[in-house]
C-alpha cells in the first residue's frame, strides 16, 4: 500500500477532478504541492492526527504518539515522544518556545523546546484540545487551557504551582480551542463561546446552527482572522464574529448572500478513500499566504500562484498571446520563464494552427534583432512551405540576415509569383542579396517568357541596383516605363540617350523636349573645361584681372552656346524622320527662346503649316529670321489667308493685304482694324471707295472711322437712294464721338491752362527767395571775394537766379540795343537761365 502511495504524482494540480474542473477556463487562485522529505519518511510508518503551524517550523502529531519538529520544506528538525496513543493537538506560542501537546489517553504536556521548562499531567478520560497562551514565554502570561470533557485554565502561581480552574462543562466534549490575545474561543456540542482572559468571564456565545450534524463527525473549525475577529466554520456554514470594547459585543454576522466562492479545488490526497470529515485540518501561516491541508496520509500545502503560475496555466491552456503579454509586464518578477521562450512557443504553435501570416507577423516583435533566430525561423517556414509568408517582415537593416536567406525567398517567388517578386526587389535594398545572382535568375526565366512586363521591369531595377544604367534604360524605353526620365536625370544618362531620343519623343514628347532642352549641355558632345586661374598681386593688376575674367566669361558662354547648337543640331538630325515630333521639339524651342534656333524657322514654316497651323501666325510674328518670301508662298499654296495677309503687310504690300482681306474673308471689321494698324491715308481712300457700293461695308466703316478718318469724305461720296442699313444709328453714332472728341479736347485744354498756371507760380515763388550772400561766395568774372573785406566801403553786387555772382563793375555796361543784363556763363542766348537779375547794393 505504501509502495502503491509512493507513485502518486507529486504535483496536485494534475490530481484536480477530471470533471467540470479540468474543463473550466477559470484560472485557479491557489497551486498546491505535497510536504515531502522527511514527511513521507513519517507516514510511510503512522498516520498524521493533527499539525500546527509556526512562522520558522511546523510541528506534525501522529497516531502513534508521536511529535516531529519540521522546517518549511519537511525536513525533521527534532522528535519527541509523548504517548503510545494518538497526539489530538498541539500547541504553539506566538514565539514558537514553548509547546503544549495533548493526547488520546489524557496525557497534558507544555514544555520548552529550547529550555528545561515542562509541566506534565494526565486526566482519566482523553485531552482533545489544548491551547497555550500566545505569550507563553513572559513570567505573568504562563496560561494553558485544556479540554476534554469540561475547559479547564492552568495558570501557574508565583510560587511556580500550577492551580486549574473550570471555566466551562456541561455541554458535551470541547472540540476546538483557539486562544488569541486575551480571548479564548472553544467549540463543544451546543454551540461556540468566547472567555475573555483578563475580566475572567465569558463575554459571548454563538449557537450551532444545524443540529442535525453530528458534532463529532463534522467538528467545528476556528480560526481569529486577527485579534478581534473569529471566523467559525461548521457543517455548512461559515460565521464572522467581531469583538468590540462596548458592553454590546452580540455582534455576530453572517457572511453576505452576495459573497462568491473565489476558489474551490478538488485535491486528490493519499488515503481520500478511508478518510472522514474530521480527519482533515486546515492550518496557516500568518506570516506567509500558506496553507497546510493536513490528512492521516498526507500534508498538502497550498500557496497564492505568483506572476509564474499565472503564466504556467495559460501556457497550458494555450493562451500564448496572454502570457506573453503577462511576461513582458513583469519581467522584472518572474523567475522561471523568458519571454524569449514564451514568445518561440507562442509561434510554434500558431504554426501548428496553420495561422502562417500571423505566425511571421510574430517573428518581428520576438526575435527582435537576434539574427540567428530569424535564420532558424526563416528554414523553419521553408520546410513548411511558407516563405512567403515570412518574407514581409524579415530585417532589413538591423540586424541584417546572410544574403542567401534572402536569395532563397527571392528564388521562391521567382517560381511562383512574379508580382510577388517585383514588391520585394523594390522595397528591399539592394545590398542584402548578391544582385548578379538574381540578375542571371531573372534572365533565365526571361528566356522562357521574353515579353513578361513584370520580369523585365524587375531587370531594369536590378541592373540600377547594379549601376547598369545602359541596360536599365533600353529596358525602360522598350517597356515606355514612367520612370524612364526620372533615371536619366537621377544618374546623368544624357550622353546614353543621343540614339534614343525618338523612343523617348514617342513616349512623352512633352516630358523628353523638356529634358532635352532642360539638359543640352550635357546632351552635346563633352568639350574640355578651360578654365583659367590668375595669380594678380598689386592694384595695377586689378583691371587687367577684371578684363581677363570678363574674357574668360564671354569664353564661356560662347562655348554654352556652341554647345547647345550642336545639341539642337542633333537632335533635329535624330528627328528628321518623324517631322511631326521635329516639330514639337523646335515649337518648344521657339517658345523658349525665339534665336536659339534660327536656322530652322524656314523649316518651321512647312511644320507649322502641316501640324500646328494655329501657332503659324504667332511664330511669324514673333520670328526675326524666317524668310518672307518663302513663308509667303507656302501660305498662297495652302490659301491661309490670315497669314497670307501678314506676310503682305509686313513685305510692304498692304493695298494687296487690304484687297485680300477684303475679297477673300468679306470682313469689313478686320479691314477696318488693318488700316488702324497701318494708319495709312491712301489705304483708307481704298477701303472706302471698296466699300462705297456695299451697304454692309459703308455701315461697318460708318462705325469704326470716325476717330481716324473724317466721316465726310466717305458720307460724301454715298450714291443717293442707296439703302444703308441702320444708316441713323452710324451717324448718331459718329456725332457722339465727334463730341466725344471737344469734349476730350476742352477737358486737355483746361488741364493744360491749369497745369501752366500753377508751374508759373511755383516759379514765381521760387525766384521771389532771397539769396545768401557771404564772404565765400566770388565773383564769378574776377574770381575775387564778392564782398569787400572794407566793409564801410560801398559795393554793387549782382545776383542771378542761376545763383551766380558777380561784382557789378565786372559786368558789360548795357547799350541801347540791349538794355537787360544776363549770366555770362549760363545764358548764351538773349533768353536764358541767368537772365533775371538780383541787384544789391550799399
Amino acid at each position: 500500500m505504501a509502495e502503491a502511495e509512493e507513485q502518486e504524482s507529486g504535483s496536485l494540480e494534475e490530481s484536480t477532478d477530471e470533471s467540470e474542473e479540468e474543463e473550466s477556463e477559470e484560472e485557479p487562485k491557489l497551486k498546491y504541492e505535497r510536504l515531502s522529505n522527511g514527511v513521507t519518511e513519517i507516514l510511510q510508518k503512522g498516520a498524521a492526527s493533527c499539525m500546527t503551524v509556526h512562522d520558522k517550523f511546523l510541528a506534525l502529531g501522529t497516531h502513534y504518539g508521536k511529535v516531529y519538529l519540521l522546517d518549511v520544506q519537511g525536513n525533521i528538525t527534532q522528535k519527541f515522544d509523548v504517548s503510545p496513543v494518538k497526539i489530538n493537538q498541539i500547541s504553539l506560542d506566538e514565539s514558537g518556545e514553548h509547546m503544549g501537546v495533548c493526547s488520546e489517553d489524557g496525557k497534558v504536556q507544555v514544555f520548552g523546546l529550547y529550555s528545561g521548562e515542562e509541566f506534565h499531567e494526565t486526566f482519566d478520560c482523553p485531552i482533545k484540545i489544548i491551547a497555550v497562551h500566545p505569550h507563553f514565554v513572559r513570567s505573568s502570561c504562563k496560561q494553558f487551557v485544556t479540554g476534554g470533557k469540561k475547559l479547564l485554565l492552568f495558570e501557574r502561581s508565583w510560587m511556580n504551582r500550577w492551580k486549574s480552574s473550570v471555566l466551562h462543562e456541561g455541554e458535551g466534549n470541547i472540540r476546538n480551542v483557539k486562544w488569541r490575545g486575551h480571548l479564548i474561543a472553544w467549540a463543544n456540542n451546543m454551540g461556540v463561546k468566547i472567555f475573555d482572559i483578563s475580566s475572567k468571564q465569558r463575554i459571548t456565545n454563538v449557537p450551532r446552527d444545524d443540529i442535525s450534524l453530528r458534532p463529532d463527525m463534522y467538528p467545528c473549525s476556528l480560526c481569529w482572522k486577527d485579534s478581534v475577529t473569529l471566523i467559525i466554520g461548521w457543517g455548512t456554514s461559515v460565521k464572522e464574529r467581531e469583538y468590540c470594547a462596548r458592553p454590546r459585543l452580540d455582534i455576530i454576522q453572517p457572511l453576505s448572500e452576495t459573497c462568491e466562492e473565489i476558489s474551490s479545488d478538488a485535491l486528490t490526497v493519499r488515503g481520500f478513500q478511508e478518510n472522514e470529515c474530521r480527519d482533515y485540518h486546515l492550518e496557516s501561516s500568518e506570516g506567509e499566504s500558506l496553507f497546510y491541508i493536513v490528512s492521516p496520509r498526507d500534508v498538502v500545502v497550498a500557496k497564492e500562484r505568483d506572476q509564474d503560475d499565472h503564466i504556467d496555466w495559460l501556457l497550458e491552456k494555450k493562451k500564448y498571446e496572454e502570457a506573453l503579454m503577462a511576461a513582458e509586464i513583469s519581467q522584472k518578477n518572474i523567475k522561471r520563464h523568458k519571454i524569449l521562450d514564451i514568445g518561440l512557443a507562442y509561434i510554434n504553435h500558431l504554426v501548428e494552427k496553420g495561422e502562417y501570416d500571423t505566425a511571421a507577423r510574430k517573428c518581428q516583435k520576438i526575435l527582435g534583432k537576434n539574427a540567428t533566430l530569424w535564420e532558424y525561423e526563416v528554414y523553419k517556414f521553408k520546410e513548411i512551405g511558407q516563405l512567403k509568408a515570412i518574407s514581409p517582415y524579415l530585417p532589413r537593416g538591423d540586424p541584417v540576415l546572410k544574403p542567401l536567406i534572402y536569395e532563397m525567398i527571392l528564388h521562391e517567388f521567382l517560381e511562383s509569383d512574379y508580382e510577388g517578386f517585383a514588391t520585394l526587389i523594390r522595397e528591399w535594398p539592394g545590398d542584402l542579396y548578391n544582385n548578379s545572382v538574381i540578375v542571371q535568375a531573372v534572365r533565365d526565366h526571361l528566356k522562357k517568357d521574353s515579353q513578361n512586363k513584370t520580369l523585365l521591369k524587375t531587370l531594369a531595377e536590378l541592373y540600377t541596383y547594379d549601376k547598369n544604367y545602359g541596360n536599365a534604360l533600353e529596358i525602360y524605353l522598350t517597356l515606355r516605363h514612367k520612370d524612364v526620365f526620372q533615371l536619366i536625370h537621377k544618374h546623368n544618362l544624357f550622353s546614353s540617350i543621343k540614339d534614343k531620343i525618338v523612343l523617348l519623343m514617342d513616349f512623352d514628347s512633352e516630358k523628353a523636349v523638356d529634358m532635352l532642352l532642360d539638359n543640352e549641355d550635357k546632351i552635346s558632345a563633352e568639350s574640355q573645361s578651360n578654365t583659367g586661374h590668375y595669380l594678380v598681386t598689386g592694384s595695377l593688376c586689378e583691371r587687367q584681372a577684371a578684363c581677363m575674367q570678363k574674357k574668360e566669361v564671354t569664353s564661356q558662354e560662347r562655348k554654352r552656346g556652341s554647345r547647345s547648337c550642336t545639341s539642337i543640331k542633333k537632335v533635329v538630325e535624330e528627328l528628321e524622320d518623324r517631322p511631326e515630333l521635329q516639330h514639337v521639339y523646335l515649337h518648344k524651342l521657339f517658345k523658349r527662346d525665339h534665336h536659339k534656333g534660327q536656322r530652322y524657322h524656314e523649316k518651321q514654316i512647312s511644320l507649322y503649316a502641316e501640324y500646328d497651323r494655329p501657332n503659324l501666325l504667332p511664330f511669324l510674328r514673333d520670328s526675326t529670321h524666317c524668310p518672307l518670301e518663302k513663308a509667303l508662298e507656302i501660305c498662297q499654296q495652302r490659301n491661309f489667308v490670315e497669314e497670307t495677309v501678314y506676310l503682305l503687310s509686313r513685305m510692304g504690300n498692304s493695298r494687296s493685304a487690304l484687297k485680300m482681306i477684303m475679297e477673300e474673308l468679306h470682313d469689313v471689321d478686320k479691314a477696318i482694324e488693318f488700316a488702324k494698324e497701318q494708319d495709312d491715308g491712301e489705304l483708307w481712300e481704298d477701303l472706302i471707295l471698296y466699300s462705297i457700293d456695299k451697304p454692309p461695308f459703308i455701315t461697318g466703316l460708318l462705325n469704326n472711322i470716325g476717330t481716324h478718318v473724317d466721316p465726310i469724305l466717305l458720307i460724301h461720296r454715298i450714291k443717293e437712294g442707296m439703302e444703308i442699313p441702320n444708316l441713323r444709328d452710324s451717324l448718331v453714332k459718329i456725332l457722339q464721338d465727334y463730341n466725344l472728341q471737344i469734349l476730350l479736347r476742352e477737358g486737355c485744354k483746361k488741364i493744360l491752362v491749369a497745369d501752366s498756371l500753377s508751374l508759373l507760380k511755383k516759379m514765381h515763388r521760387t525766384q521771389m527767395k532771397g539769396v545768401l550772400v557771404d564772404e565765400e561766395n566770388i565773383c564769378e568774372s574776377c574770381l575775387s571775394p564778392i564782398l569787400p573785406s572794407d566793409a564801410a566801403k560801398p559795393f554793387s553786387v549782382v545776383v542771378f537766379h542761376c545763383r551766380h555772382m558777380f561784382h557789378k563793375e565786372c559786368l558789360p555796361v548795357p547799350s541801347m540795343n540791349s538794355p537787360a543784363q544776363y549770366c555770362n556763363i549760363c545764358s548764351a542766348k538773349n533768353r536764358g537761365p541767368g537772365s533775371a537779375i538780383l541787384e544789391m547794393k550799399k
